[in-house]
This record gives structure tokens, C-alpha cells and sequence, in this order.
């Protein structure tokens, strides 16, 4: 069965990383004569290849030793000046490289990667995760996707890419588009301003956790020196049930249980009933192989459904680069906290043979810990992957763990220092008290007569067929549409989320301690203060960090805390602000943020297969309308 996936693995890889020629063909490598920069997949072999045609005076200059540089102009008078490094303003500042494309296909399709049959399963490529999307630092990036998906839309999110000027790209149901209907295609635009790794997902409901994501690397500089790198890694909890039907019973009986921990795509379950048809076997245990004394990129993305996890490996020190998309100054741990939506680049150095006392027989468990209070899986067991310093050992792992916090936070504050710094102004050009958001269950009923998650004075509910984007020329919008209006031109905004109520008054809704990944569209942001403590309109401000705060897209707003953050008004857009548990997203625990109306149609590209899609959309909805129900706010 290994032989077999590992072909498929590498298949798959080859499909999807090269130009699509035709509906019957494969996809053929570039060849671009450039230096290669990713080692890619389970070994360091095959190599994917970054081009500046256009920079014709400047020379690649990543390689071991210098991997925080990036394009440099050997001709310059000095060239540390003119080049593309670590130390670039990448939101101002950005190579031209080249124009990658890429065809994906959403289909329903049973998987195992726990060996149990998920019956309900929906991937991309017949794949879970989907392939391995890669370009380099300042390419275009053209996507295709076609919905073959017989109940359901789909649209595709490209988590934390900052779309500048493409806001029809975010791919946010009934936010920036309409569902790709069954059997229809959209086509995707968007520029690489930004490097690191992240994940593409459905948008669409409770999609993503049945199988639809996949993940995305930007190849680019970084802020500590290593051999190779490795894919991409998903942590992530798993459901055997369809999420629609999970969610069902979020809503009526509390939050559901997960069954088990992927790592890498592969799990294990060990099934209570071995005559369960769907007990299937073939489950697997994510392994590498390192060689010793080599240092290692490893990228981390938590994909999961609502569960947060600590990541380790036996006998091997961290050392943490990125928070997100954002470079941070290189810190050593032995363990790192990953909220859901949030990814982390990791360096490790196989130096445990001599270093550290050595495992009984050279391997060592990876372990995905779940945090205390976020999560809720049947079998939790965390020993989800083995590294090990030879590829023909077979033997489990007799190593030890650290000793790790593994309560449910983000990782240190003091810690996430950006090397890219910024200054947030002290003068917000809105009204902070008006801004102030409460994460909480409605204390009245709505859409299926039940009390749903919100952080505005309702619960996030769209119209799938009427996206924000569409609706530019509105005065006044729909309340369930949670718009939030920010008309500044290049100012910061701060907004803050509490998990208590903020303010003296009649309660509108109920309270719950529970912790939660708020992700912003279209920005990266600053974060001022993350807390326990129940916030004070007159006194939290005076903790805000206002001098090269920690930012990114992700951050867990602390249970019974206040989460404050900043971003510049500089992306004119409709932008989403919602918990990453897809539970409490799906419940309405969202709002849009309306950046520069004005200004949205003038920057961004033609609607036109915008509204093309919505069309398609209409016509597979009228056809269907006795099959669809809306029961989630729609993201």
C-alpha cells in the first residue's frame, strides 16, 4: 500500500505543479534555466524553479548561507541597496517574476485518510489535501477552478493572500462572488506580493472540512539558513461525518465530535466495531527522513474544522521564522501553539543523534498535541508522525517528549517580532468604541429557529446569489450582511473583539469561555494587545503596543479576553472578519468589512465573470431549489 501511495504522491505532485495543456493531457514541467529553490515532497529530489526574465540585471542570490537574500544587482553601485531581501517592504516593494497557471477540479469523493470511509468526502484533483500549489516572489498566479460537485457551489479562498486591487479574487461566498455552480469554471487572478506558505480552501459553508484544501507556497527569502525544504505540512482534526451534518448538530446540541488528528494527510482510527463496513485499513503515519547534521524548512499549516494544536518533535529544538506571511526575527523552542487558520515555518537541525541524548533506535515521534480547551476528538492520541535519520528503519519510536505548555494560546507575544517593521499610528481614524466587538451566542433566535454565533448586533447571513461586490452602489445594506463601513483613505483602524460583553447594558447575547482564531481578508494585521483580561474601553488602550507589534491574518482571541488589532486602510475591498472554527463561522460569528467603497470599482478588475458566475449560479439554483437549504450564514 506504501509503494502504491508514494506513486500516486508523486504523480499527483507532477500533474499539478506544471502548465495544464489540454483536458486530456498531463501538465509538463517549466523549464525555466534558473537555480532550483524547494526541495520538495517525503525527500529532498525533485526542485521547483523560480524566473525574473524581465530583471535582466539582477542574479538569484538564495542558496545555503544566504538565504535571506533574494534577487540581487551585482552592477549596482551598492548592491545591498538595490536588492530583494528579508528586509524588502514586500507591500511596497516587489520583483516581477512569472506567470504561473494552475487547473483544479472539486469533486465528491469517498476518502480514508485514517482508514475509515468518509463517505461524504469532497476534494480537489481527487486528492486530500489538494495539491501543492507553488510559485515564487512577485509571480501572477492564474487559477482554474471547475465545480463538479453535484449538491453544492463551491468557491476557493486563498487564505492571507493580500489581493491587493483584486478583491473579486478573495473567493468568499456571497461576499465577493457567487458559488461556482455544478459543472461551471472560474478563473482566478491574482500577484504573489507576499512569500511564505499558506492554504487554499472552499469558502463555501461547511466545505473545507469535508476534504476541499489544499496547500499554497510562495518561494521567497527567509530569516535563518537551512538545506532543505519540505512540503507543506496540514495538522488537522478529522470528522468521518459529513460537516454539513456535524454542523447540524452544533447548532442544536453543541459542538460535535471530531474522530481523529491528521498529520500530513495521514491518521489513524482505531474502529470500536471491526464489522463497520467503512473500517477500511489502509491508514499510514506521516514519516521523513533527514540526514544528520542537515537543518530542515518545515512549513506548518493548521487546516482543521475546530481544534487547536501544539507541535513537537522528540529530542529537537524549533527554530520558529514565520508567523503566517509575515518574516519574523528567527526564536528557538521546543514546541509551537497553532491556532486553526494559522502557519508557522519551522527550522530543524537533525542534530538529535549528537546533540541530545538519542533515541533507543535513531526515530523519533512528531507529536500533534491538542490544546487544552480547543477541541474536541475522540481519539487524540498525538503521535502522528516519525522523523527518522534512516529511510530502510521500520521501528516505532522509543523516544521522550518535552515537557510543553499546552494551553490553549498563541504563541508568546514577546516572541512574534516582524523583520519588516511597522510604526501603527496612535490617532485611529475610527471610532474605537463604536468598533468594539463582542464574540458571543445570540440571546434571540434566528435562521432555523436556533441562537447562532455573532459579533454584530446579528449573526453573518448571505445571500449566496447577491454577493457584497455586486452590491457597491448600496446606501444602506441588509443588517445580516454585518457590514462594517470604513471610508478612509490610507489611515489605521483599530478594531477590537472581546469575549465578555465590553459595555454596561441589557445582555444581547450570551458569553461562552471559549477561545477563538479571528482571521482578517486583505490585510495583514498589527496586533496591539492580546489578553485575558476583560477589556476596559478606558484603561486596556493604555497597554497597546503601537511599535512593531506581532501581525498576521490570524489571531486567537483569548476565552473571556479582547483581541485588539490595526491595519492601514490601504486595499479597498468588502473584506471578511470571522472566526476560523468553521462551526462558529457557518453560525454567523463574521462581519464585512467595506473598505473605500468608492474606491472598489475603480481598483479592482472587470466583474464581468463575476457576473457571469452568478448567472450559472441562478439557473443551477432554480433547477434545484427543492434540494437547497440554506442553514449557515453562508461562509
Amino acid at each position: 500500500m506504501g509503494f502504491f501511495k508514494t506513486c500516486l504522491d508523486v504523480l499527483v505532485h507532477l500533474i499539478t505543479l506544471t502548465p495544464y495543456t489540454g483536458k486530456d493531457d498531463v501538465q509538463h514541467p517549466l523549464n525555466w534555466d534558473t537555480p532550483a529553490v524547494h526541495t520538495a515532497g517525503d525527500s529532498p529530489h525533485n526542485t521547483f524553479q523560480c524566473s525574473y526574465p524581465e530583471m535582466k540585471d539582477y542574479k538569484f542570490c538564495n542558496a545555503v548561507g544566504s538565504r535571506d537574500c533574494w534577487l540581487t544587482n551585482p552592477n549596482a553601485e551598492y548592491p545591498p541597496w538595490s536588492q530583494y531581501d528579508i528586509k524588502t517592504d514586500y507591500e511596497n516593494h516587489t520583483p516581477k517574476g512569472v506567470h504561473r497557471e494552475y487547473w483544479l477540479n472539486t469533486t465528491d469523493l469517498p476518502i480514508s485518510p485514517d482508514g475509515y470511509n468518509k463517505i461524504h468526502g469532497k476534494t480537489f484533483n481527487n486528492t486530500y489535501p489538494g495539491p501543492l500549489i507553488e510559485a515564487c516572489w512577485g509571480d501572477d498566479i492564474t487559477i482554474h477552478v471547475t465545480n463538479y460537485i453535484q449538491t453544492n457551489g463551491t468557491t476557493v479562498h486563498w487564505h492571507g493572500i493580500r489581493q491587493l486591487h483584486t478583491n473579486e479574487m478573495d473567493g468568499v461566498n456571497g461576499v465577493t462572488q457567487c458559488p461556482i455552480a455544478t459543472n461551471d469554471t472560474f478563473t482566478y487572478h491574482f500577484k504573489a506580493l507576499q512569500y511564505g506558505h499558506t492554504w487554499y480552501h472552499s469558502h463555501y459553508s461547511l466545505q473545507y472540512p469535508d476534504g476541499v484544501a489544499g496547500p499554497l507556497l510562495i518561494h521567497g527569502p527567509t530569516s535563518a539558513d537551512y538545506d532543505f525544504e519540505f512540503d507543506p505540512i496540514f495538522i488537522n482534526d478529522w470528522s468521518h461525518n459529513s460537516a454539513f451534518s456535524d454542523f447540524h448538530h452544533e447548532l442544536v446540541a453543541g459542538p460535535p465530535l471530531m474522530q481523529s488528528i491528521l498529520l500530513g494527510g495521514h491518521g489513524h482510527y482505531t474502529c470500536p466495531n471491526t464489522t463497520d463496513p467503512n473500517c477500511i485499513g489502509g491508514d499510514s503515519i506521516f514519516t521523513r527522513v533527514v540526514t544528520e547534521g542537515k537543518r530542515y524548512l518545515l512549513h506548518l499549516i493548521n487546516a482543521s474544522t475546530a481544534s487547536q494544536f501544539v507541535f513537537s518533535i522528540d529530542g529537537h529544538i524549533l527554530e520558529v521564522i514565520t508567523a503566517d506571511l509575515v518574516p519574523i526575527q528567527p526564536y528557538k523552542t521546543e514546541s509551537v501553539l497553532i491556532g486553526i487558520g494559522q502557519r508557522y515555518s519551522v527550522i530543524v537541525t537533525a542534530d538529535a543523534l549528537t546533540n541530545y541524548p538519542p533515541a533507543p533506535n535513531g526515530n523519533y515521534w512528531i507529536r500533534t498535541v491538542l490544546a487544552e480547551g480547543c477541541g474536541n476528538i475522540e481519539q487524540s492520541n498525538p503521535l502522528t508522525g516519525i522523523l527518522r535519520y534512516s529511510s530502510s528503519s521500520t521501528a516505532l519510536p522509543q523516544s521522550n517528549p518535552w515537557n510543553f505548555p499546552t494551553k490553549c494560546s498563541d504563541e508568546p507575544y514577546e516572541s512574534l517580532i516582524p523583520i519588516v517593521e511597522w510604526s501603527v499610528g496612535q490617532h485611529p481614524a475610527n471610532n474605537v468604541t463604536e468598533d468594539t466587538f463582542e464574540a458571543g451566542i445570540s440571546n434571540q433566535k434566528f435562521h432555523g429557529n436556533v441562537n447562532r454565533w455573532d459579533l454584530t448586533d446579528t449573526p453573518l447571513w448571505l445571500d449566496f446569489s447577491s454577493p457584497s461586490i455586486l452590491n457597491l452602489h448600496n446606501k444602506t445594506w441588509n443588517p445580516e450582511y454585518c457590514i462594517v463601513d470604513y471610508n478612509y483613505d490610507d489611515e489605521w483602524v483599530y478594531l477590537v473583539v472581546t469575549g465578555k460583553p465590553a459595555f454596561v447594558g441589557p445582555p444581547s447575547k450570551a458569553t461562552i469561555a471559549a477561545a477563538h482564531p479571528i482571521h482578517l481578508h486583505g490585510h495583514d494585521f498589527a496586533i496591539l494587545a492580546q489578553s485575558e483580561d476583560t477589556y476596559d474601553e478606558k484603561t486596556s488602550p493604555n497597554t497597546f503596543n503601537f511599535k512593531n507589534p506581532p501581525r498576521r491574518d490570524v489571531a486567537l482571541l483569548p476565552a473571556g479576553g479582547y483581541l485588539a488589532i490595526a491595519f492601514k486602510s490601504d486595499n479597498p475591498g468588502v473584506w471578511l472578519l470571522h472566526c476560523h472554527i468553521a462551526w462558529h463561522a457557518s453560525s454567523g460569528l463574521a462581519l464585512e468589512i467595506l473598505e473605500r467603497q468608492k474606491d472598489i470599482i475603480p481598483t479592482i478588475g472587470s466583474l464581468d465573470a463575476t457576473k457571469r458566475t452568478c448567472n450559472n449560479w441562478t439557473i443551477w439554483l432554480n433547477n434545484h431549489i427543492s434540494t437547497f437549504d440554506q442553514d449557515d450564514s453562508g461562509i
